[in-house]
């Protein structure tokens, strides 16, 4: 099916953790969303494939999504090779997105910024005619850069969403992925966002955004375009 907004996640919870409360909106305003998962997350710590998959499909639930496809690419190791890009570029013509969000490339594990990569060159070549697939050509209107917990205060957030009225329903969609966050039950070896601070630390960041744009939360996001506004004093005033 066509797409409003297609969000790229190097791993399954990547989205729901750095985009939720913003796709959450998405739907609540009925528009059809979805996420491709570059990879299974099989090179994780914790938590098996298996469990992995239950839990972005518990996951989806919570977000609203009309589409989630996990394009199998190898985790820890997916790379600007082509075949990489071409399975990003097909699902790009699949599902037709107005709205590609990708993650930045300000970041700490190295699929995130392979992933930044791919999807950039992915939704240009995407839009190319001569580069024949099953599927027409298609090209996103737009793209948008997520902010991850390593691009905390860097970049400059070109525009921040108010998340308030979704963040309780992200922090859901973030513990559906039970394996890789903290339970004081589990037996597996502690990660870095398996810390109880982990999730204490990403309310944080979402305070704090929300804070600079007079909201409860907030989400940052990057885009490299200037932004056109056609009528400035409509857009700061909004409704009255």
């Amino acid at each position: 099916m066509k797409l409003d907004v297609l969000a790229v996640s190097p791993h399954p919870d990547d989205v729901e953790l750095h985009c939720g409360g913003l796709m959450i909106r998405f739907a609540d305003l009925g528009y059809a969303t979805g996420i491709v998962d570059m990879s299974r997350g099989e090179k994780g710590t914790r938590g098996t494939t298996e469990d992995r998959k239950r839990e972005a499909a518990a996951a989806a639930e919570v977000l609203g999504l009309s589409e989630r496809l996990n394009l199998g690419l190898p985790d820890a190791r997916i790379g600007a090779c082509e075949t990489h890009r071409d399975a990003l570029l097909d699902a790009i013509r699949r599902f037709q997105p107005e709205l590609l969000l990708v993650p930045h490339e300000a970041v700490r594990h190295p699929d995130h910024g392979a992933t930044t990569r791919l999807a950039k060159d992915a939704a240009f070549l995407a839009g190319l005619e001569k580069i024949e697939t099953d599927r027409p050509a298609f090209r996103p209107r737009q793209l948008v850069f997520y902010l991850t917990h390593h691009a905390f205060r860097d970049p400059r957030p070109s525009f921040i969403v108010d998340i308030s009225s979704t963040y309780s329903r992200k922090v859901g969609a973030i513990k559906a992925h039970r394996s890789q966050f903290h339970d004081a039950d589990s037996t597996e070896p502690e990660t870095y966002i398996s810390r109880p601070e982990f999730l204490e630390e990403v309310e944080a960041q979402n305070r704090y955004y929300g804070s600079l744009i007079g909201a409860r939360y907030g989400e940052p996001f990057v885009v490299r375009e200037y932004l056109s506004i056609d009528d400035p004093l409509a857009h700061f005033a909004g409704d009255k």
